[in-house]
């Protein structure tokens, strides 16, 4: 058994639901290439960002997510959170991040991630201002 790690920085990105396959991609892809069947760990090292798996083909499905977080996690001067030293959107960034989750595992087949053909891998800003975000990739397998 063989692995790897890859630490990737992701630019600042505007609040929301972002495609980076290909970021992901680019960044691991001549490592990914020598692994013929084993697992990828994609882990954000962030509380007020998220990883999730989910559509690649059409971006309104990322806006309605992104909808669908805000009407869901209450978010200014009526929301019920204590902890708001960083701003109004912080504590609700915390909630949206536990929900969705810091980490996937994927499947490695003949080289590559094992994702079905209408999956993505998203990086969820929940943010107004955030900086660029890190993700560690370890892949492991044979």
């Amino acid at each position: 058994m063989k692995f790897s790690q890859h630490e990737i920085r992701m630019p600042a990105m505007r609040r929301g639901c972002h495609l980076v396959t290909d970021k992901i991609l680019k960044e691991i892809g001549s490592s990914l290439a020598g692994y013929k069947v084993g697992l990828a760990n994609i882990f954000i090292q962030h509380t007020s960002a998220s990883l999730t798996i989910n559509e690649n083909a059409d971006p309104d499905v990322r806006k309605d997510m992104e909808t669908y977080l805000n009407l869901s996690v209450p978010e200014g001067a009526k929301a019920p959170w204590i902890h708001t030293d960083e701003g109004p959107d912080d504590m609700p960034a915390h909630v949206k991040s536990s929900l969705l989750g810091a980490s996937l595992t994927v499947p490695i087949s003949q080289g590559r991630l094992a994702l079905g053909t209408w999956q993505g891998i998203w990086l969820c800003e929940h943010r107004d201002h955030a900086s660029g975000r890190n993700i560690i990739v370890t892949l492991q397998g044979e």
